[in-house]
């Protein structure tokens, strides 16, 4: 697969197709198959900060009769949990030679450096963070979430020197001032976009349901605008693509627009792992049918700075395009 070598963050990878941080890759005999099935790097399964402050709060609440214990089981539910962490890294890195990207789910800055130095100590290749700061607080200025983005990034630089890609949502204010932010604080690389928790109404039990928690071929065109908008204005920065990638024509879409590399994973949990293969193959098959050698030939050739109308990535509402249909 010569002609879809590609890098990013700072690694060498055989093809721009990455297995996305799920549930399927916490389990060493997919990240096996995902390697024999021609991927070219893998984000092993996020720890959430959320899930160890749940664990060791539990934890706490079952032994509520011993208070002077607290502490001890609160920094040892944690500490149980990155090492479980950390044991998959290694395994990882044990099993498979392509490169392994870990992948931290955090919303504040307290303990992320400290875990970022033992994930890079276990052998990750790099680190993804997985950020999300829901902007639920009426009387919290979008500024000061921002900030705190920035300082879980600070943090974590100062503690690590794993390469950085940063997955985040699509709800920000302005998108390309706050990518340029972090760029600035030295992160390079960014994953657009996460996929979060979308809730629904069950109307006869009259409870709070979730939606669809896979993705669908449709989500392709909510990373693809900002893929292309972000790439085509700055350049430099790297961008893999996520959420509503399911065929060889989603990743070649996402190339076209900028994409350094594509993540899958919906698609994997419908197909299973070995579906990268035939994903794979369809994008030679379109490349030499278009004669082009290599990724880098046309990649971004369909970005914001690469197309005569760049407004078609601009356009929101609906009218102004179709303004003549009746």
């Amino acid at each position: 697969m010569e002609k879809l070598k590609t890098n990013y963050l700072g690694l060498k990878l055989k093809c721009p197709v990455i297995v996305s941080s799920s549930g399927l890759t916490k389990k060493i005999e997919n990240l096996i198959e995902a390697e024999e099935s021609g991927a070219g790097a893998i984000v092993l399964k996020s720890i959430f900060e959320e899930q160890i402050t749940y664990e060791s709060n539990k934890a706490i609440d079952q032994s509520h009769n011993y208070p002077e214990v607290a502490d001890y089981i609160r920094n040892y539910s944690k500490h149980n949990s990155l090492n479980e962490y950390i044991q998959l890294i290694k395994d990882a890195k044990k099993a498979v030679t392509i490169p392994i990207i870990a992948s931290i789910n955090c919303t504040s800055d307290l303990e992320w450096g400290d875990y970022a130095k033992k994930i890079e100590a276990a052998g990750a290749d790099a680190l993804e963070l997985n950020m999300n700061i829901f902007p639920f607080n009426p009387d919290k200025k979008a500024a000061d979430i921002e900030e705190q983005y920035y300082k879980i990034v600070e943090s974590v630089k100062k503690n690590t020197k794993l390469p950085i890609a940063c997955k985040l949502g699509k709800n920000f204010t302005n998108l390309p001032y706050f990518i340029k932010q972090l760029n600035f604080r030295g992160v390079n690389s960014f994953v657009l976009f996460n996929k979060f928790f979308e809730p629904l109404i069950d109307i006869n039990k009259e409870e709070i349901t979730n939606s669809a928690v896979l993705s669908h071929e449709n989500d392709l065109k909510i990373s693809l605008r900002w893929v292309a908008i972000i790439k085509g204005m700055m350049p430099e920065i790297e961008i893999s693509a996520s959420t509503g990638i399911h065929s060889a024509n989603a990743c070649i879409q996402q190339i076209l627009a900028g994409a350094d590399t594509v993540q899958l994973c919906s698609v994997l949990y419908r197909k299973g792992i070995s579906e990268i293969k035939p994903i794979i193959s369809d994008m030679i098959d379109w490349m030499d049918k278009k004669s082009y050698k290599y990724i880098d030939d046309f990649r971004g050739k369909l970005s914001y700075e690469n197309i005569k109308d760049p407004q078609m990535y601009e356009r929101f509402q609906f009218i102004k395009y179709f303004a003549n249909i009746e």
